[in-house]
């Protein structure tokens, strides 16, 4: 008689016999397997929000362009001035205004009003606060001790002719269109904007408002995922939700190959009689890595479908929501042409206390506190979706064993990247 396994009643028991990928193997197996080759476009600097930089820019002028007044005051050459402590100064008629220079030479022993972004004129290397002075409308009194240049904007101070002011591969925040523009650049050659599909599968679901009846359930995954994606910058394409058969799912995979740099699906990726994705990508597609050591997540397929980079998310949407973040970020950054980029994590401390197993890196949804340190989410079920709601953003706790006690240092990595 065939003996019965003994019972262990857990659920996130690694299954004895399956060989388990770590998260930073499973990370670098993707990014050695991942090529981006989206086309470039010119676009105009006024419309390059958001968009990733296809190549080195160089500035074409100086920023300033030329030598210009850091305050109000008056401007004149300093190794002209009398001896002295206390020193006077004619005041030459007319001023230096910005956008109406002073186009004369001011003489030697002279000064001139000058105002803030004002062009210096010639003959003046140095500024006084206008504070620093006692004008009599004909002269100004003032105190010796200033240093040449004094409060004086050098041309090129800030970005010179021919110097590369962004690097390929950035990804263009609103204070990059005001140095493109002060570099003397008009227009950009960017990426084509990466294209992400999302497709859930499973006879149990139903579409957003939809009345779940008997064993039906409404889809959360998609418009979840979607709306991440569109937080990323990225074009979401919305492929629906795909019954439980193979068929039918095959073809929503091959035309998501046609219209999308980069699929993601949920649900279907275990070991189960109805688990279609992982099916079709073992014996269809180039299956690069199945069952991650992850929690929440495990089951996770990392394949191409007809060169289209495929990651089959699980289902239960804490762990799809885990996964985007963990793998679809970086792969997106790196599809899209900024490179690698993992998310973004800083060192906080834990407000709460956990036993941690070997085996497995785990994510928990967290928030930081008033204090700034990181509580977490009563429940670490995958399917608890308001958890990701309630947190801003998640705990790592490495592959290791790790006991973790309130006033520890933890990673943790916020949502908002």
């Amino acid at each position: 008689m065939t003996k019965a396994p003994p019972l262990r009643d857990d659920c996130f028991v690694m299954p004895r016999g399956v060989v388990w990928t770590p998260v930073d193997e499973a990370l670098n197996r993707l990014r050695m397997s991942l090529e981006s080759v989206l086309a470039v476009s010119e676009v105009s600097v006024t419309n390059a929000f958001g968009r990733i930089l296809a190549h080195d820019v160089r500035a074409i002028v100086n920023h300033p362009p030329f030598m210009n007044s850091a305050v109000d005051g008056y401007g004149f050459a300093l190794d002209t001035l009398p001896k002295g402590d206390e020193l006077t100064l004619p005041l030459l008629d007319g001023r230096s205004a910005a956008g109406q220079p002073y186009n004369g030479k001011v003489p030697a022993g002279y000064a001139i009003r000058i105002l803030t972004g004002a062009a210096v004129p010639l003959g003046v290397d140095t500024i006084i606060l206008e504070e620093d002075v006692n004008d009599t409308k004909t002269h100004i009194h003032f105190h010796s001790g200033l240093k040449q240049n004094a409060n004086t904007r050098p041309i090129g101070e800030d970005i010179l002719s021919g110097s590369i002011i962004l690097h390929k591969g950035r990804k263009l925040r609103p204070a990059d269109l005001g140095v493109l523009a002060s570099g003397g650049i008009g227009r950009v050659k960017v990426y084509k904007k990466l294209r992400v599909a999302v497709l859930t599968t499973g006879d149990e679901l139903v579409e957003v408002g939809s009345i779940a009846q008997n064993s039906q359930i409404v889809d959360a995954n998609r418009p979840m995922l979607l709306a991440q994606i569109k937080k990323w910058g990225y074009v979401p394409i919305d492929l629906g939700i795909v019954v439980d058969n193979t068929i039918l799912i095959e073809e929503a995979l091959n035309h998501a190959a046609k219209s999308a740099d980069i699929i993601l699906t949920t649900g279907g990726v275990s070991a189960g009689d109805e688990d279609h994705i992982s099916k079709l990508l073992m014996q269809k597609a180039d299956l690069q890595t199945w069952r991650i050591a992850l929690k929440p997540g495990r089951p996770l397929a990392l394949a191409f479908w007809d060169n289209v980079p495929v990651l089959g998310l699980p289902g239960n949407p804490v762990a799809a929501m885990v996964c985007t973040h963990v793998f679809a970020y970086p792969a997106c950054s790196f599809l899209s042409g900024q490179g690698w980029l993992e998310p973004f994590s800083v060192r906080v401390v834990a407000a709460f206390s956990k036993n941690k197993k070997i085996g497995r890196q785990e994510y928990l949804r967290a928030r930081l506190n008033t204090d700034g340190h990181a509580e977490v989410f009563k429940s670490e079920g995958s399917g608890r979706i308001s958890g990701l709601s309630w947190s801003d953003g998640l705990v790592v706790l490495s592959h290791d064993a790790q006991k973790v006690n309130q006033g520890d240092i933890v990673k943790y990595i916020p949502f908002d990247i």
